[in-house]
């Protein structure tokens, strides 16, 4: 019996630019950013959790607007659009919000803390004084399987009180 095996190479090449530097990057037009991220980019801070943009462990900046990259696929990319992860070094005011994290202890296990960080970083990066409905509503995208909801909360306030003098 000879069985003839066929094998459809839908591969695609791609340019991302990731935290401000370029990736080139080989994959399937379907691929979910998180993997190309994680897997081709190497970048391993952003987290796989539900799958299926439940979650919002796998949060991360898109233009600068936080998005669940489990469901997005690779190919809604453009050279141009611009791409945070949270090992980012440069993004506008991550710094700060990573600091206030430390500062109010935030972190338990931590698995959904960079989704936490960029979703707060986005949030005041557009609103530089957020009230706590502001902040209930930005960071309901990402779970926290600890329940540290009060202390991110405060993070953010201590964050909005640094960045406002």
């Amino acid at each position: 019996m000879f069985v003839l095996l066929i094998i459809f190479n839908n591969m695609a090449n791609y340019t991302l630019n990731i935290n401000n530097k370029k990736y080139k990057v080989e994959a399937e037009p379907d691929t979910p950013l998180l993997w190309v991220i994680r897997d081709k980019a190497g970048l391993k801070g952003t987290k796989f959790g539900c799958g299926a943009a439940h979650c919002g462990v796998c949060t991360v900046l898109f233009n600068g607007y936080p998005i669940k990259s489990c469901t997005i696929s690779v190919a809604a990319t453009t050279p141009e659009t611009k791409i945070t992860t949270i090992e980012s070094t440069d993004y506008k005011n991550l710094k700060l919000v990573q600091d206030a994290w430390i500062k109010e202890q935030v972190p338990q296990c931590g698995y959904c803390q960079s989704g936490q960080v960029l979703s707060a970083v986005s949030l005041l990066n557009q609103n530089p004084k957020p009230s706590n409905a502001d902040i209930d509503n930005a960071m309901t995208g990402v779970l926290c399987r600890c329940g540290t909801y009060p202390r991110v909360k405060k993070a953010i306030q201590t964050a909005s009180q640094k960045l406002n003098g």
